[in-house]
């Protein structure tokens, strides 16, 4: 992973774990909480790819494993942080823009129901099941709700911020130049001057064999006499 990828994931990352914690977890809503490191996991790995996204996801889940208030084992969400940084990754766009706004909100829609029935899934294997007393149809309804209301603040902006930040402007600047300059040099410079120098070298040859031809008829005609 690149070096400038990490100086911009972490402090993403940071920012929305504390927002969340700080302010999201505090408002008391019904059902689940709005999860902002899940939508800054998801805006980076339709950035980064599906590399990119399995290690954001990684060390995000791990963060919010190890904040408090947490209740459960730690390793639990940076485990399903990190299988669905690497699936968001997959779709990741060929020129890291979206057409259009409906593919995140499918992604982030796939994402919070993919995330909450993991979790519980792998709660219910180390023995966890406060998700069975909460109510988990709930618990993923109310997830896809908040997260889809709050995706479309969230998701575009990240993704805005790691292109920028994944980009070298000044690579682009002389490469684009470096392109018009071949480009122009090919369609104005370079290859009407070789043309005209074929057209001037045809034009020779055919003069120096017309040449050649009429000193070989005044020879016959002087051999003829």
């Amino acid at each position: 992973m690149r070096f400038n990828r990490i100086l911009l994931s972490v402090p993403l990352v940071v920012v929305a774990l504390v927002l969340q914690v700080s302010v999201l977890a505090r408002l008391h809503l019904p059902g689940a909480v709005p999860d902002l490191v899940l939508l800054t996991v998801l805006g980076l790995a339709l950035v980064y790819g599906h590399v990119g996204g399995a290690l954001v996801g990684f060390g995000a889940g791990l963060l919010s494993d190890l904040a408090p208030p947490a209740d459960h084992a730690a390793g639990r969400y940076a485990l399903v942080l990190c299988v669905i940084g690497y699936l968001a990754g997959l779709v990741k766009p060929e020129n890291g823009r979206l057409k259009s706004a409906s593919g995140p909100l499918a992604v982030v829609a796939v994402a919070a129901i993919s995330s909450t029935l993991l979790y519980a899934g792998v709660g219910a294997l180390v023995g966890d099941t406060a998700a069975r007393h909460v109510g988990l149809p709930g618990l993923v309804f109310t997830a896809v709700l908040y997260d889809l209301l709050l995706a479309p603040f969230v998701v575009p902006g990240i993704m805005a911020l790691a292109r920028r930040a994944d980009n070298d402007p000044l690579a682009e600047a002389n490469s684009g130049t470096s392109a018009d300059i071949s480009s122009g040099w090919l369609s104005s410079g370079t290859g009407l001057r070789i043309g005209s120098q074929r057209g001037g070298l045809g034009g020779l040859k055919v003069k120096a064999a017309r040449a050649r031809t009429a000193r070989a008829g005044r020879i016959k005609g002087v051999k003829r006499l």
